[in-house]
């Protein structure tokens, strides 16, 4: 059951030295791709990082974080920007089958259109889209038998802690000033199967029914 698959899971930062097969490693990817958005914006791009030394420098963006460095493989999520612009939004509300008419309603409406509200609002909305591609690529890790980490305390554009290091990955990734770097997920074979214990708060203290007590 997909439950149990979310209970068993927990983050792994220690890993084999082991390659993922590509063709587990494209049914990772798949999922991610395949992952919802609101009205199929898609504004993502996904790299797939094995190069040790690139993987040295998003360790180095990540606070040295040694799993980025070690892991097999790392899930760079980029939320690209340029998804929300008219002609990109337009193209997949048409691909949507939507009319024209109901195209240019809904680019009216900031709601609908953050880019209406100006660059953070799209770079919020863009971020609020990757997480959930995040979550699918976890779980299908977690269903092949790969493990997965993560990645917080980046250096991004909300950031900027380490601007050097920032724009050598803006470079070496290629990314324009659209692309941004969300987070990323390590990916590999646990060196030691710890058994999972997940701490909660109190499910009354999280989970309301009509409203908050």
């Amino acid at each position: 059951m997909l439950l149990d698959l979310i209970e068993e899971r927990k983050s792994i930062r220690q890993y084999l030295d082991k390659e993922i097969p590509n063709e587990d490693l494209n049914k990772i990817l798949k999922a991610g791709y395949l992952a919802p958005s609101w009205m199929n914006s898609q504004p993502w791009k996904f790299i797939v990082v094995k190069n040790n030394e690139t993987k040295d420098l998003l360790s180095q963006l990540s606070g040295y974080q040694p799993h980025v460095k070690n892991a097999p493989v790392v899930i760079v999520f980029i939320a690209d920007k340029n998804g929300w612009s008219k002609e990109e939004f337009s193209k997949v509300l048409s691909n949507n089958g939507l009319a024209e008419s109901a195209i240019e309603k809904i680019l009216t409406k900031p709601m609908l259109y953050p880019s209406l509200l100006g660059d953070d609002k799209v770079l919020l909305r863009s971020v609020e889209q990757v997480t959930y591609a995040v979550s699918y690529m976890m779980l299908e890790a977690k269903e092949l038998g790969i493990d997965s980490c993560v990645i917080g305390a980046i250096s991004n554009e909300a950031t900027v802690i380490k601007e050097e290091i920032f724009n050598k990955v803006n470079e070496v990734l290629n990314l324009s000033k659209d692309d941004v770097l969300i987070t990323m997920l390590t990916l590999g074979y646990a060196k030691e199967k710890e058994k999972t214990n997940k701490i909660r708060k109190d499910y009354n203290k999280i989970i309301y029914f009509e409203k908050l007590n």
